[in-house]
């Protein structure tokens, strides 16, 4: 369901400018979107944004799912008049996003000190895989890299088995969130008179890093490195997944000496209670093999629905292991609309999900689809005085391009 833009969303009087390719920069600026700043995505003509490359049957759902209520110009900055546009734009901006290897914006003629003499207070965010000093500074910035130095892949998987890295774009999502808190902090720290002008150096690895727990400090009061458990938790036990009787998967998570208790009460076992193998959660660390068998042999005597329906009577921690049918059917996911069906023109319409986190008084919105390339091109230069004339020049010399006749303009 879109709704139109309006001024009362809480970041309306916001404008983003993001010059970002592919999947962190999109995720920065898409939090901002959904919150209301008018996201001006600037794309070179012809392919545009990366990510419109990533398609599923000739659909680009990361695209429309990650460049909702965002406007598409169509720029040229190969060209001196092109760069001179984003100068303009930048004029009447708050935030600019980019995420070129390090030195690149800068070899533009578009580095931080050229963009602050344009507009003092503008906020730049640079993303880039590890950063805009060091020694791996010019390294591909792939979130995968990260992933794998990050000692994300060596503690992911089974011990007997190869690392494994995520299924998605995970390093860059968690770049892209770290990025629009570091957004809205500098906002936030000049309406209050703090020193503007903020140029965040931001990092994939060091914001996926961030997110894993006590590496360094597990290991430097260990004197080990810890192994990859599969889906054992090496914080505390049980945790695991458990196959039920009818072939599907439950996982179940008792992390407090409570809900341990709880659970061996459960499932008839009130012994294990003050077995000197499970009476601690250390004991049960160190005892997990049998732990899972004692667990696994209740689980496997129930389908997955009669499990879940015991444990939560028993108020036991459970859950089941979903594919995306099984979500997008499930009747919480449902109520909540967690995912919501947005019309577009390619598709008819296609489910995104909803504006996350959720606020009482200052809800974001879906406004309107992922744009079409240059959709937007004409509307955003007259909005820095550049009459229609001028903007068809500019389209005949190749400097800008706009889409004609494209359906759902916002």
């Amino acid at each position: 369901m879109i709704t139109p833009d309006q001024p009362d969303l809480p970041l309306s009087d916001i404008r983003v400018v993001d010059l970002s390719r592919v999947v962190a920069g999109n995720m920065t600026s898409h939090v901002l979107a959904d919150f209301g700043a008018e996201v001006i995505k600037v794309e070179p003509p012809g392919r545009g944004d990366a990510l419109r490359d990533w398609t599923v049957n000739g659909v680009a759902t990361h695209w429309k799912a990650y460049c909702r209520n965002k406007k598409s110009l169509c720029l040229n900055l190969r060209e001196p008049d092109g760069k001179k546009l984003l100068l303009q734009l930048i004029e009447h901006s708050h935030v600019f996003i980019e995420n070129y290897r390090p030195g690149t914006l800068e070899a533009m003629g578009l580095g931080p000190d050229v963009l602050h003499e344009t507009r003092p207070n503008l906020i730049i965010v640079r993303i880039s895989g590890f950063g805009q000093t060091g020694p791996y500074r010019l390294r591909p910035g792939f979130g995968t890299l990260v992933e794998a130095m990050s000692t994300f892949a060596a503690m992911n998987g089974f011990a007997d088995r190869e690392p494994v890295l995520p299924p998605g774009a995970t390093a860059d999502m968690v770049a892209g969130l770290y990025g629009a808190i570091a957004v809205l902090v500098s906002l936030h720290a000049a309406a209050h008179g703090k020193p503007g002008g903020e140029v965040i150096d931001l990092s994939l690895l060091e914001a996926f890093f961030a997110i894993l727990g006590p590496r360094a400090a597990d290991y430097r009061v260990a004197g080990k490195v810890k192994q990859r458990t599969g889906n054992r938790s090496t914080s505390s036990a049980p945790r695991n997944v458990y196959r039920t009787a009818d072939g599907k998967w439950l996982a179940l998570s008792a992390a407090t000496q409570e809900t341990a208790e709880r659970l061996f009460r459960a499932i008839g076992r009130d012994d294990m209670v003050s077995d000197p193998r499970f009476r601690t959660n250390s004991d049960r660390l160190h005892n997990v093999e049998e732990l899972d068998r004692i667990i696994g042999e209740a689980i496997a005597r129930r389908s997955l629905t009669e499990n879940l329906e015991f444990f939560g009577k028993k108020e036991v921690a459970v859950g089941p292991v979903y594919d995306i049918v099984d979500f997008m059917r499930d009747p919480h996911v449902v109520e909540r609309e967690i995912l919501v069906d947005v019309e577009d023109g390619e598709v008819g319409s296609v489910p995104l999900h909803a504006v996350t986190p959720r606020l009482s008084k200052n809800a974001g919105r879906i406004r309107w689809p992922a744009p079409r390339l240059g959709q937007h091109t004409r509307e955003v230069l007259q909005t820095i005085g550049i009459e229609a004339h001028e903007i068809q020049e500019l389209e005949r010399r190749g400097i800008v391009h706009s889409a004609v006749n494209s359906h759902a303009e916002k």
